[in-house]
């Protein structure tokens, strides 16, 4: 259990690393082929609202997106910084692990204006093959009932 415990620690601070240094082309390779990738409100999830902000149902997918970032969106430059804390394994069944962990994402614009942009948990399905981990799923339920700009990169 606790060698489990730290490649799903490992895995979700990589992909934090990787987007917070705008190494988003990386950032598909982190999911199995069919994994989901959802961006929602918590205030929609507890209610059983099925709506998502980003919904990806297969790393094509979240190609994608990333190539829309990259060639097709307008959107102000900015980066993130993530801040992760209390990674949780809750149980780890056969090859999948499932994690919680919260978030707080700070934006970073290019004059060096920073802000809080969101904050929330991370829901992790996790499938782990020996010292390796992808995720199955990735549900970011961020705090606030809506985002109040553009949600381009991913969280």
């Amino acid at each position: 259990m606790n060698e489990g415990r730290r490649i799903v620690e490992d895995l979700v601070h990589a992909v934090a690393r990787a987007i917070d240094d705008d190494k988003l082309e990386e950032f598909p390779n982190f999911f199995v082929a069919d994994g989901v990738y959802k961006v929602a409100s918590r205030f929609n999830v507890e209610r059983g609202l099925p709506l998502a902000h980003i919904y990806c149902t297969n790393r094509g997918m979240i190609a994608d997106r990333i190539a829309s970032i990259r060639k097709a969106n307008i959107y102000q430059p900015h980066r993130y910084r993530h801040l992760i804390s209390g990674i949780h394994v809750e149980g780890i069944a056969g090859e999948v692990a499932t994690a919680r962990a919260s978030y707080l994402v700070l934006r970073i614009m290019d004059d060096g204006a920073t802000s809080i942009f969101s904050s929330g948990e991370y829901r992790d399905a996790v499938l782990l093959r020996g010292d390796s981990a992808l995720f199955r799923e990735r549900t970011v339920l961020f705090d606030s009932k809506s985002i109040e700009t553009l949600l381009a990169i991913p969280l």
